[in-house]
């Protein structure tokens, strides 16, 4: 039975076509295209609105030269986010909750912040191996630790969002099924345990949410190290 719950993190395949990628292309039916009219309805207007404001609050931080990531940032700010709460509706996949997944997102894009950084400013992207006025004894030390940190760093990416996102979907089925099993024993036990149900619902939503916008933000503050 408990090898059950987790069967909802499981790639799933219908007819040898693996609904991973379905769900991956899934967002962009969503979303439409910008017009060239002046004048547009209101779920581009509030589309443009969202994505303007996002882009602004997430570069205000960087210095010009990291302007040109707006676009890739943006972008994988609506991808995730839409993953995220398209995976909260019923019979569907949550392509976020792999692992895999979310390491080929943040592997990447955190090598080309690296890179850019020894490639731009070599000193400085190095001087943040030693901290300025390290003791001598404790510059080895010092180095080997700021060096693990670097590369655990897109680690903690990619784990945190699987984390958090298969601990929420986790959690709403195991009391999703304790509601559904206690209605003909304890309804009144069942209705409170269904309440709960809905505001752990709401939370998930707001999970999905922040969890799309932590790992971008932290993507940027990375970026800002190096630019």
């Amino acid at each position: 039975m408990t090898l059950s719950f987790f069967d909802q993190f499981m790639s799933p395949i219908f007819l040898g076509i693996p609904l991973m990628g379905i769900a991956l292309v899934l967002p962009l039916l969503f979303f439409q295209k910008s017009s060239p009219q002046w004048l547009t309805n209101r779920l581009q207007t509030l589309q443009s609105w969202f994505v303007n404001r996002f882009t602004q609050q997430l570069l205000l931080p960087l210095s010009p030269g990291g302007h040109i990531w707006a676009l890739i940032l943006t972008s994988l700010m609506v991808f995730l986010l839409s993953l995220n709460m398209l995976g909260l509706l019923p019979y569907t996949f949550t392509p976020t909750t792999q692992l895999s997944l979310n390491m080929a997102l943040a592997v990447p894009l955190w090598l080309a912040t690296v890179l850019i950084g020894m490639r731009n400013q070599p000193t400085i992207a190095l001087g943040h191996l030693l901290p300025e006025g390290t003791p001598t004894p404790l510059i080895p030390v010092l180095i080997v630790i700021e060096t693990i940190s670097l590369f655990i760093r897109p680690l903690a990416l990619g784990v945190r969002l699987t984390a958090n996102l298969t601990a929420g979907h986790l959690l709403i089925q195991l009391i999703a099924t304790a509601a559904f099993v206690l209605i003909p024993l304890m309804p009144t036990v069942s209705l409170l345990t269904t309440a709960l149900l809905l505001l752990l619902t709401l939370l998930e939503v707001a999970v999905a949410m922040i969890q799309a916008y932590v790992f971008v933000l932290l993507l940027s503050l990375y970026l800002q190290e190096n630019v």
